[in-house]
């Protein structure tokens, strides 16, 4: 007993199993468990632990290495931690579904992300108007090249069983224009995000000129917002589709690498 508080000390936290301290920086996110390693030596083994970084994997992780097109077990067996693995797929999207898909981790979350390939989009007069090319900055085999057509529409879809739940999630186009690309600068397209069967807001944007539509992305290629869906759970379908069906003007020169979804960033 504590001779002034009559209380019994309950010891120094320094004592505790390196397992409690993992279970305890869990409820945190890989972000902030890295920053607390470097500054209290307390977490520091813990931080660094394959019981923690297993529960910052996403649950369903060796079952979605199993669909990469580089085989499970290279990838579950070239690294060494837990958290090796953690970043590797934060750094580096990996190729599942026959290559139709990318999936990746957001770093500092965990949060799942995906990108769907051409090849797994629909996409109006694909075998007439559009060319299948390969392209040296994709992660994907082929890229959709549009050759010239009037009007156009996109459309993507993604099983929210797949994503991350209680996160409100942001569906993007990725994409870049060649040389010969006319007919986007001064028609918005309609751009369209929610949960299949539900009504969805309209979202108005630019594929083309200097707007605050258009973001560059770190690999090279454009993107833009298309829109965002909270996803709770359950097994609904997210549908995600961008047209441009308003003025019948030729267009060309569009080169599509996908469809990302991926959490939204709180501004």
């Amino acid at each position: 007993m504590d001779p002034k508080m009559g209380v019994k000390s309950c010891g120094d936290i320094n004592d505790l199993p390196q397992d409690c301290l993992a279970n305890v920086l869990s409820f945190t996110t890989p972000e902030d468990a890295c920053r607390l390693s470097a500054v209290a030596s307390t977490f520091r083994s813990a931080a660094e632990s394959d019981s923690l970084w297993e529960l910052f994997l996403p649950s369903d992780y060796r079952d979605i290495i199993s669909r990469s097109i580089d085989g499970s077990e290279s990838l579950l067996h070239e690294f060494q931690s837990k958290k090796d693995l953690y970043l590797r797929l934060s750094d580096h999207p990996i190729l599942i579904d026959s290559g139709h898909k990318s999936f990746n981790l957001e770093k500092g979350s965990g949060k799942k992300c995906y990108m769907l390939a051409p090849r797994d989009l629909f996409i109006n007069w694909v075998s007439q108007r559009w060319k299948w090319i390969t392209h040296p900055d994709s992660r994907f085999s082929e890229v959709a090249e549009l050759t010239v057509v009037s009007w156009f529409g996109i459309r993507g879809c993604i099983k929210t069983e797949m994503l991350s739940f209680d996160t409100d999630y942001a569906a993007y186009l990725v994409f870049t224009t060649n040389s010969t690309a006319f007919g986007f600068d001064d028609v918005p397209a309609e751009a369209y995000v929610g949960i299949k069967g539900f009504e969805m807001k309209k979202r108005s944007v630019y594929l083309k000129g200097d707007t605050e539509f258009l973001t560059r992305r770190e690999d090279g290629w454009m993107e833009v917002e298309l829109g965002e869906c909270f996803v709770k759970g359950g097994e609904d379908v997210i549908v995600m589709t961008l047209l441009e069906v308003k003025r019948l003007n030729q267009k060309r020169g569009l080169v599509i690498q996908g469809i990302e979804i991926r959490p939204k960033k709180c501004t």
